[in-house]
């Protein structure tokens, strides 16, 4: 009797594992469609939460000096020295100086042929890179590398044709406050092309300097949990509505398309409106609409309810965590 009873209730323990474990994977993670897009509109953040200060680009005289120009002259431009390439997690490689500074260039210019259209207060904002000292460090090809003549007579450093620039705001080596700054400014990759996104999986990880190992989408977007959902016995978002829009839900994923993210748990869902929606540790996840660029996490707390995700699907930071 002892025996038959123990083996029932082991049995039943079992069972009751299973069902759980099925009714978090409801679905099972299949290949998405092509180009899969995050569920719901990208709209301005409102009625839940407040965000952070965002990364601001694009001022109001398209040099990215806080809208208001200076007439102040700019100063002797450092020696470009040897220029190295930087892995960036954002941009992939970028181009920099001898002194680590990201160098940069200006849709308004011209390539074929070279032709820089930054002078007085762009110049003041972008300084031009001399080109009397580049040097093509490892990974550089030196072919590559030119001078364009400048309305005052200098010699300024071109890539690939394209004349390079540093930006006033970079201070330290690996900044890259310039990029995207009024749609016209972009980091340098090393063969003198913009600078991209790199090509990341469907889910990643991503070091934040200030909250850790944090979950990316493949765009490099910050990806967020909330609060008031639920992932026992089966993942439920309760983020509907006028919250979609301001947190929009990350489409399926195929767990063989993500890398450093914990595989238990990692599985799409299907919300009450039929829509399917990706869930790390069966915990549903989104992105939100007042992140503007990669690495952006000003979703972080907002509310008191949501909070970045970590590789184990934990809310990064959120209270008793």
């Amino acid at each position: 009797m002892k025996t038959s009873w123990r083996a029932a209730s082991l049995a039943v323990t079992a069972a009751s594992v299973l069902a759980l474990t099925t009714a978090c994977g409801q679905d099972k993670a299949g290949t998405p469609a092509s180009g899969a897009q995050n569920v719901g509109a990208t709209a301005a953040a409102g009625d839940y939460g407040n965000p952070g200060a965002g990364t601001a680009t694009g001022a109001g005289n398209g040099y990215g000096a806080d809208g208001s120009k200076t007439s102040a002259s700019p100063s002797p431009a450092a020696p470009a020295g040897k220029l190295s390439v930087a892995s960036n997690p954002d941009l992939g490689n970028v181009l920099t100086d001898g002194s680590g500074l990201t160098l940069y260039r200006f849709d308004k210019d011209t390539a074929e042929p070279p032709k820089s259209n930054c002078d007085g207060d762009c110049a003041t904002t972008w300084p031009p890179v001399p080109a009397d000292d580049a040097d093509a460090g490892a990974g550089i090809d030196k072919a590559l590398l030119g001078e364009v003549t400048r309305a005052d007579g200098s010699k300024q450093l071109t890539v690939g044709g394209w004349p390079a620039y540093r930006y006033a705001k970079d201070v330290n080596a690996g900044d890259v406050n310039g990029q995207g700054v009024g749609g016209k400014w972009f980091a340098l990759a090393p063969d003198g092309k913009k600078a991209k996104v790199s090509d990341l999986p469907g889910l990643s990880v991503r070091k934040d300097p200030e909250l850790g190992e944090i979950v990316v989408d493949r765009k490099g977007m910050t990806v967020y949990r909330f609060l008031k959902d639920k992932a026992w016995p089966k993942s439920v978002s309760n983020c509907v509505g006028a919250c979609l829009e301001k947190w929009p839900a990350v489409a399926p994923v195929d767990a063989d398309d993500t890398k450093g993210v914990k595989k238990k748990g990692l599985m799409p869902f299907t919300r009450p409106d039929g829509v399917k929606q990706m869930s790390v540790n069966c915990w549903p996840i989104y992105t939100f609409s007042g992140d503007k660029a990669p690495g952006d996490t000003n979703g972080q707390g907002v509310g008191g309810t949501w909070y970045a995700v970590s590789p184990d699907g934990k809310p990064v930071g959120a209270p008793g965590n």
